[in-house]
C-alpha cells in the first residue's frame, strides 16, 4: 500500500493500477500515455535537394538562419540564407 503525505494528512488510494490523490482540486494519476507529438514545419527543409531554394516574405533574418541551423542538425544538410529585398531566401548548399 502506498502512502502520501500531502498537506500533514495520509492518504492511500489504488483503483485499477491508478494512484489518484485529491489536493486542492488537483488528482494525481499515473499510467496515463503521453501524446504523440506534434510536427510542425513551417519550411520545407526536408524536402530540398541541393540547388533549392525558397523565399519567405516579411521575416527577419536572424529567425531563418535559426531554423535553418535546427533543421541542418535534425536532417544533417547544410542551408544558407541571404536577404532579398522585403524577405529571405534560404539554398540548401550540402
Amino acid at each position: 500500500m502506498l502512502a502520501l503525505l500531502i498537506a500533514s494528512e495520509y492518504y492511500d488510494y489504488r483503483e485499477v493500477g491508478m494512484l489518484m490523490t485529491e489536493y486542492s482540486g488537483i488528482r494525481l494519476e499515473n499510467n496515463i500515455p503521453i501524446p504523440e507529438g506534434k510536427v510542425n514545419r513551417r519550411y520545407p527543409h526536408e524536402d530540398m535537394e541541393v540547388g533549392d531554394s525558397f523565399f519567405i516574405a516579411g521575416v527577419a533574418l536572424q529567425v531563418v538562419l535559426n531554423a535553418n541551423w535546427r533543421a541542418g542538425k535534425r536532417y544533417e544538410k547544410k542551408f544558407i540564407a541571404r536577404k532579398e529585398g522585403e524577405g529571405v531566401r534560404v539554398w540548401r548548399t550540402a
